[in-house]
């Protein structure tokens, strides 16, 4: 179902036992776990009914077992499992696929417990790391089979920036937030339609401008500087994975932008070399790279080890080691005589989107 269609239906309290919210999209997840969160707890009982699980070091069964457990301090529960993907199993799936056996015994004590769930329990299993286009698709397919016992299943599609540009509006109108056309569409053509940082910045420019006046591109400029940031990291997502289409459309926004491409270029080498580090050192999660740079002098925030963490999942070792080999050819390429950054760009792109043979 889509995100809307939830929501309505968490209006209504209307929840299942479990909820699988899958996909990459942030902005429609924060919203489907919010209303999750509101549906079944009272503002009081958020901090004794809220549990967090990450199965990248947690096991599936020990958060199934957390549900069955009952509570002496709340009457209802909502347990949320991020990095969900992170639960299925590893080595000989295939084969045990293949026979129709389960091959994982958290799989088997998830599909018990929904067959007699706690009364009053939610658990709700955040997917985040594939998308549903290119490579990660297959992907994608496999993390839906594995939670096939979960029957409200969530699909989190990133927005186009068509889709981003009413619930934008929908959102500033809603913060009272008069911002002129110009601007609104620089705004969403310069976060790429990633509506997650598009609310983020919408607040943000309602406290500033305190609905006092009219907003202009050069308030927008002047208030987002590090939208082309982010838009070149929507570049590395795409480039992940191997959509071509995507990725072309993202550079012509750049192009457009007035983005000098030999920077964007180093960014992209800086991403690359940064993901294959926390690769060989075998992160696990954002907190664990921002940890292991920060150890060794690295300027490491927050986001930035999010955006890093996030291509570790999206290339494989061997992708991420031609990737640096084709941003090396494309160095040398615009530093040669009189060169057209935006063919060079282009044709990096087509190489590293390139099907496997």
């Amino acid at each position: 179902m889509t995100p809307e269609q939830f929501l309505a239906r968490a209006k209504r309290k209307e929840i299942a036992p479990a909820v699988l919210l899958i996909g990459p999209e942030s902005y429609g997840r924060d919203r489907c776990r919010q209303a999750i969160v509101g549906a079944m707890l009272a503002p009081e009982d958020v901090a004794s009914g809220l549990t967090r699980h990450d199965l990248a070091e947690t096991s599936l069964v020990e958060a199934v077992d957390d549900a069955r457990a009952l509570s002496l301090f709340a009457a209802n529960r909502v347990i949320v499992a991020y990095n969900a993907e992170a639960a299925l199993p590893k080595g000989r799936v295939k084969d045990a696929e293949e026979s129709g056996e389960s091959s994982n015994e958290g799989a088997i004590a998830l599909a018990r417990y929904l067959e007699d769930p706690s009364p009053g329990v939610v658990i709700v299993f955040e997917a985040a790391r594939f998308d549903f286009d290119g490579e990660d698709k297959q992907k994608i397919e496999r993390v839906r089979k594995f939670y096939q016992p979960v029957k409200d299943v969530v699909d989190l599609k990133r927005f186009s920036i068509d889709d981003a540009r009413p619930e934008a509006a929908r959102l500033a109108k809603a913060a009272g937030l008069r911002v002129g056309r110009e601007a609104f569409e620089l705004m969403i053509e310069a976060l790429g339609g990633d509506m997650a940082r598009i609310a983020v910045e919408i607040e943000k420019l309602s406290v500033y401008s305190q609905g006092k006046r009219e907003l202009t591109s050069d308030d927008i400029a002047a208030l987002v500087p590090d939208a082309r940031t982010s838009t070149i990291f929507a570049l590395v997502a795409a480039l992940g994975r191997k959509d071509r289409s995507r990725a072309l459309q993202i550079l012509d926004t750049l192009t457009r932008d007035g983005e000098y491409l030999p920077l964007a270029l180093a960014f992209l080498s800086t991403q690359f070399r940064l993901a294959m580090v926390a690769k060989e050192a075998g992160l696990r999660n954002s907190q664990q790279v921002q940890g292991h740079f920060s150890r060794q002098g690295v300027p490491m925030w927050g986001s930035r080890a999010e955006q890093v963490y996030q291509t570790v999942g999206k290339f494989s070792g061997e992708q991420l080691r031609k990737g640096m080999q084709y941003i090396f050819e494309a160095d040398r390429d615009m530093r040669g005589t009189r060169p057209d950054d935006r063919i060079v760009m282009e044709q990096f792109i087509l190489k590293l989107t390139a099907r496997e043979p």
